[in-house]
């Protein structure tokens, strides 16, 4: 379709093309797949009883890790050295003289794992507000301390079996780098541009058109909103974000880091709820980047957190990006307007503190 828009356009219906000014890329939109009967993959479902310590789990407090290290007994938050990390400071640099097809470059860093709280069955839907303040927080705090040597220190949680997490204990992991990583670095370059031509940063002017709209609102309040972003490429993700111009996590306030846990708490209680199991996805926290540029002019970029679901159908059907995906460009069937809906629909109780809540009633 081109030019002006066709009356009998649905879409809802009809495929279609969505932008994505975050990454400059384009999503393809398949609504009417979601008829399609389903005889694929089914994941078994994730892992319901989990002890609230396990002397074998090298998260849990006073517990022993692979590098012989002994944790302490953290009673709230705990950030350490990740035992196997990725990026090391001290590396050496494989130097200047290549091939413009065999091209490397020096990278170091460091890695850091934070865990949110002392057991290992609660994730963050299901503690409390104050608890999740303590984790902002501390994720201000870190970037603070790290931001001032490193370019970018991205902070991200993966949750659950199906996002790689081998370990059931409510963590997540802070890699700092002396390098823009690719997709922060492609952030950086479109925020950039729509600043330049539009005079207002994309995120904030995009933030306004969303809570006009409402129609991709999943929760919000004074501080914050979460959408399903327009051009969404997993079924229910989300994007997190400020409503006043915010470049950094360390620079919220105290209400807009209360006003963030409380949000938070909604959000994940909603995906919980979703299929009332314990949601998987991956999430990350982009803001402007550090280290040299602290100095620079950065009021092209706006604080927010990306959520990134696999599940599609149920608690055990998830949505693969192969084949067309990964050859092509990213596509989706069900469209972001529906799933907002359905989220945003779902109740604010997280389905386990209900069924506490039942059972207690019937033990009366």
């Amino acid at each position: 379709m081109s030019g002006n828009q066709d009356l009998s356009f649905d879409p809802k219906e009809h495929q279609h093309l969505r932008y994505n000014p975050l990454r400059d890329s384009w999503v393809l939109v398949s609504a009417h797949r979601m008829k399609r009967p389903w005889a694929g993959q089914v994941e078994k479902p994730p892992e319901e009883h989990i002890p609230r310590y396990d002397p074998r789990n090298p998260l849990c407090p006073g517990n022993t890790r692979a590098s012989g290290e002994v944790n302490p007994s953290y009673d709230s938050t705990f950030v350490f050295e990740n035992d196997f990390p990725a990026l090391q400071p001290d590396a050496p640099d494989p130097g200047s003289d290549q091939h413009p097809l065999f091209q490397s470059k020096a990278a170091r860093g460091v890695c850091k794992v934070m865990c949110f709280h002392p057991w290992s069955d609660v994730t963050l839907p299901l503690m409390k507000k104050e608890e999740i303040i303590k984790v902002i927080d501390k994720w201000a705090e870190i970037l603070e301390e790290l931001g001032v040597t490193y370019p970018w220190v991205q902070i991200f949680e993966n949750k659950g079996a199906m996002m790689g997490c081998s370990n059931p204990h409510p963590h997540c992991q802070v890699w700092a780098s002396s390098f823009l990583p690719n997709e922060p670095a492609v952030s950086d370059r479109c925020q950039r541009a729509y600043y330049q031509k539009n005079g207002e940063p994309l995120l904030v002017q995009y933030a306004k058109q969303e809570a006009e709209k409402k129609e991709r609102v999943v929760v919000e309040n004074s501080d914050w909103l979460v959408v399903v972003p327009y051009w969404a490429m997993w079924p229910y993700q989300t994007l997190l974000l400020p409503r006043r111009h915010i470049l950094r996590i360390n620079e919220l306030t105290g209400e807009e880091r209360d006003s963030l846990a409380a949000i938070m708490k909604q959000l994940l209680t909603k995906y919980d709820n979703l299929f009332e199991v314990s949601f998987p996805y991956s999430m990350g926290w982009h803001g402007a980047p550090t280290g040299p540029h602290l100095k620079e002019d950065n009021s092209h970029w706006q604080l927010h957190a990306h959520y990134y679901p696999p599940l599609l159908r149920s608690a055990t059907v998830k949505k693969f990006m192969v084949g067309y995906e990964m050859l092509a460009q990213e596509q989706r069937d069900l469209t972001p307007e529906q799933a907002a809906e359905k989220l945003r629909n779902l109740p604010e109780e997280h389905y386990k503190t209900r069924e506490n809540r039942e059972k207690e009633a019937q033990r009366k």
